[in-house]
C-alpha cells in the first residue's frame, strides 16, 4: 500500500470517529416527557430547563470541533505514516470518543449541589485527552519525521507548545474544580474560546 493510500485510511477511520464523537453529543438532550407536560408554558418551561444540556453539548462540540480542526490540518502536512504514529492517533481518538460521558454527567450536575466531581471528571478527561495529543505530537517527528517539508520546524515548535500549555492549563484548572467547580469549568470555556479564534486567525 502505498504512503498516500495510507494516509488517506487512517485520516478517514479518524474522521469517522470524530463524527460519531460529535454526533453522541446530542443523545443526551432529552425531549420533555409529553406526560409531564400540560400546557404550552409547561414545554416551554421545560425546554428552558434543558439549559445545562445545551451548554454541556456546545462546550463539548466546540470542544471536539477545534481538535478536529487541528487534527485535520496535521494531516494536511503529513507525507507517511507509522506504526506509533497510527497507535498514538488511535489512543488519542479514543479519547475523542470518550467526551459524550463526561458531557452527559456535566449536564446532569451542573446546576446541583454535586457539581464538582462532575467538573472534575470533565477536567480528567480533559488531561488524558491532552496527553494523547502530546503522544499524537510527538509520533510525527519520532521515532522518524512524517511531515512534509512544507511544515516548518517554527511550525511544529508552536504546536508543541501550545499542547504543553493545555496540559498546564487542564491540569490546573481540575485541580482548581476540586475547590471551586464553576471556576475551573469558565476558565476551560475560556480557553476553547480562545482557541477557536486562535485557529481562525491563523493561515491554512
Amino acid at each position: 500500500m502505498t504512503e498516500s493510500k495510507s494516509l488517506a485510511r487512517v485520516e478517514m477511520f479518524s474522521d469517522g470517529v470524530f463524527a460519531i464523537a460529535i454526533t453522541l453529543l446530542i443523545i443526551e438532550i432529552k425531549v420533555p416527557p409529553i406526560d409531564s407536560i400540560h400546557s404550552s408554558a409547561d414545554l416551554v418551561n421545560a425546554l428552558a430547563n434543558l439549559w445545562p444540556s445545551y451548554f454541556a453539548f456546545s462546550y463539548s462540540f466546540g470542544g471536539i470541533l477545534v481538535q478536529w480542526v487541528v487534527h485535520h490540518n496535521t494531516f494536511n502536512h503529513l507525507a507517511k505514516t507509522s506504526r506509533a504514529f497510527i497507535y498514538t492517533n488511535a489512543f488519542l481518538l479514543i479519547t475523542i470518543v470518550f467526551f459524550p460521558f463526561p458531557t452527559a454527567l456535566l449536564a446532569e450536575y451542573i446546576n446541583t449541589p454535586y457539581v464538582m466531581p462532575a467538573v472534575v471528571f470533565y477536567g480528567i478527561a480533559s488531561v488524558v485527552n491532552s496527553f494523547a495529543w502530546f503522544l499524537f505530537i510527538r509520533s510525527i517527528t519520532k521515532p522518524k519525521r512524517l511531515l512534509n517539508d512544507a511544515f516548518s520546524a517554527e511550525e511544529y515548535t508552536k504546536l508543541r507548545k501550545s499542547n504543553h500549555f493545555a496540559v498546564i492549563i487542564y491540569t490546573s484548572t481540575t485541580v482548581l474544580a476540586i475547590w471551586f467547580p464553576y471556576i475551573g469549568l469558565l476558565i476551560n470555556v475560556a480557553l476553547w474560546i480562545l482557541w477557536t479564534y486562535i485557529s481562525l486567525m491563523e493561515k491554512e
